[in-house]
């Protein structure tokens, strides 16, 4: 089971190219053909799921019933952006230029851990999202961890 935590950046070179951050590769089975699912994320930042977490999610969404138009729709967007990558021998995978340009990620990479995947960032996206939540972290714990 995964359990990403913790945040990273990294620069992404010319070609697409980002480093995994070393303390998340062990929770990525690097002898899989696909190493991790990329896909559209929310707020705007990109998912990445290890195969074991994917296939969870993949399971729920085909638990879902086909008959309601919110069903399809949200299945059709996910999976429409997903992408299989694998880790080269350096730990980096190559992230295609429209997902990058999806998550508005240009030079750098901030990589949040969120338990059993982790999100891409464009750095500044993620300071102004955080910025303007317009919540303390002790408001929404208290709403949270009740």
């Amino acid at each position: 089971m995964a359990n990403f935590m913790g945040s990273y950046t990294y620069s992404v070179d010319h070609k697409g190219r980002v480093s995994i951050p070393t303390k998340f590769r062990k929770y990525i089975d690097e002898d899989a053909d696909e190493a991790l699912i990329i896909t559209r994320g929310l707020d705007g930042c990109l998912f990445a799921y290890p195969i074991d977490e994917w296939q969870r999610i993949d399971e729920r969404l085909r638990a879902l019933p086909v008959t309601q138009q919110n069903t399809r729709v949200f299945v059709r967007m996910l999976t429409a952006t997903a992408i299989s990558v694998t880790l080269d021998k350096q730990g980096r995978i190559a992230i295609p230029r429209g997902l990058l340009e999806l998550a508005g990620i240009e030079s750098d990479v901030f990589f949040v851990g969120t338990l059993d995947h982790f999100e891409l960032w464009n750095p500044s996206e993620y300071d102004q999202l955080m910025n303007e939540s317009g919540q303390s972290y002790e408001s929404i714990a208290e709403t949270i961890l009740m």
